[in-house]
């Protein structure tokens, strides 16, 4: 005979719990029919898992309780790579008692009688077992057999908090693993945060994927994924969770009633506002505050950002917030002078060059105004004093410098628009600075007086031809 025992496990499985007492129960069955059967059972750790009764007899046919137990409470589990195990040795006795003493001497020889009935491995399970595991567990473990080991005693709700647990950490193997063991990627917390904000949060981009393709359900009233991922200035985040996550609402906003063009309004994070702008957040929302994007870049005084949302939405940095105050306001309140010109100086620039307001241009050239900003349309200030025949302060822009050849949002200089005005004074002027009647590049657009235009080019066109002979 091989074996004098049975057990009726085949593997002990121990749920952990940390800092409490933990234990498992298993049973060995005497295989012998008239005969007693003295057992012995040892462990390979020893100093921390032991038995109640390590020494016992078991009657003919019957079967006997023996438990496993954790010396002492611990914070973490005694996990090992292989598995610790239990060794049962057994061996007949004949006399059908024997005390403790006796039974030890017995099992401390070797021999053809002291039988080797089962070696028993040990689990531990649980999600404290779990969480061990999520931390940095030492590199010798099999994280991936004892991680499976360890779920198989969770159940769904158990399962959905390690998942929150492994979004937190940012680790998307133990979040794959716990979604295929069922847990809810859909879970959310007292305060409705969600698995996804976690990820996002952690900011993996792979575990934003997993969880979306495994069944995540956005909820845009409370989800402000996307403000999260713009305060982290985090380009790759926004992509995978605009391009991957068709319900998702580009200007969903948050309690203060900001979108995440706000967010990154705010930290001037320039790659995200480009990227927010080109899939198409509204960059003319306003919060509760009445707010837009574009006042919280002013006030902040994130200068690249402020002429970015102005490129978007010129018309934007008229809007007043609901205490009255525009984007200029707000800049000026928090001293960011650099963005005076772009705010404020370059619209009275415009009108000064309109109404030919020589003092107001000195002015504002004074204030370190942009001589070539241009408006809505394209135009510079020179392509305005143009087109209004206003010829000295033609000649002041030219003298500060003003480009001669740039063209509007319509492929026209300023000697196009003096032409089509008719203006053959300043005409003459921009031709003795410099000015082509062909620009490359021009776009075949006629004008709507272009009887007009023609006639009056026909006045300047000698002009152009004897300086280039020139």
């Amino acid at each position: 005979m091989d074996r004098l025992v049975k057990p009726d496990v085949k593997e002990l499985s121990i749920e952990f719990k940390r800092n409490e007492k933990c234990f498992a129960t298993f049973r060995l069955t005497n295989l012998m029919h008239t005969m007693t059967v003295a057992v012995s059972l040892t462990t390979t750790n020893p100093s921390l898992l032991s038995f109640t009764n390590p020494l016992s007899t078991i009657p003919p046919l019957s079967t006997s309780s023996f438990t496993l137990l954790l010396s002492k409470p611990s914070s973490q589990p005694p996990l090992s790579s292989p598995l610790d195990t239990i060794l049962v040795k057994s061996t007949v006795l004949p006399v059908g008692k024997a005390n403790q003493d006796e039974l030890r001497r017995m099992f401390l020889k070797s021999g053809p009688r002291i039988l080797k009935d089962a070696i028993i491995p040990i689990s531990f399970l649980g999600p404290h077992v779990v969480e061990f595991l999520l931390t940095p567990a030492p590199r010798k473990l099999d994280i991936s057999f004892l991680l499976a080991k360890a779920i198989s005693g969770c159940d769904e709700s158990q399962l959905s908090l390690l998942l929150r647990s492994a979004a937190k950490c940012g680790n998307s193997y133990f979040a794959s693993v716990v979604i295929d063991a069922g847990a809810n990627v859909n879970h959310r917390d007292s305060n409705k945060l969600s698995v996804m904000a976690l990820a996002v949060q952690s900011g993996n981009a792979d575990l934003i994927e997993i969880l979306i393709d495994s069944g995540y359900l956005i909820d845009n009233s409370v989800d402000w994924l996307l403000h999260e991922a713009a305060g982290m200035d985090r380009v790759d985040l926004l992509e995978v969770l605009c391009f991957s996550c068709l319900e998702i609402d580009l200007n969903s906003a948050d309690k203060n009633g900001r979108t995440a063009l706000h967010v990154a309004a705010i930290y001037g994070h320039l790659e995200v506002l480009r990227f927010l702008l080109s899939v198409g957040s509204d960059p003319d929302v306003a919060d509760c505050k009445g707010w837009t994007p574009l006042h919280c870049a002013s006030a902040e005084g994130h200068m690249k950002a402020v002429e970015l949302l102005l490129d978007c939405s010129r018309y934007v940095k008229y809007a007043v917030t609901k205490d009255g105050q525009t984007a200029y306001a707000l800049a000026v309140k928090k001293g960011n002078s650099e963005l005076y010109d772009m705010l404020h100086l370059g619209d009275v620039w415009h009108r000064a060059a309109t109404k030919g307001d020589v003092d107001a241009l000195k002015s504002c050239l004074a204030e370190g105004v942009e001589v070539n900003g241009k408006d809505q349309n394209g135009w510079t200030p020179l392509h305005r004093a143009a087109f209004k025949g206003r010829i000295e302060s033609v000649k002041l822009l030219l003298s500060y410098g003003a480009k001669v050849n740039v063209v509007d949002d319509y492929g026209y200089t300023p000697l196009h628009r003096a032409v089509e005005a008719g203006h053959v004074k300043v005409a003459m002027a921009l031709v003795g600075h410099g000015a082509k009647e062909n620009m490359k590049g021009l776009n075949c657009v006629v004008p709507m007086h272009s009887e007009s235009f023609k006639k009056h080019l026909s006045l300047v066109s000698p002009l152009c031809e004897k300086k280039e002979r020139a």
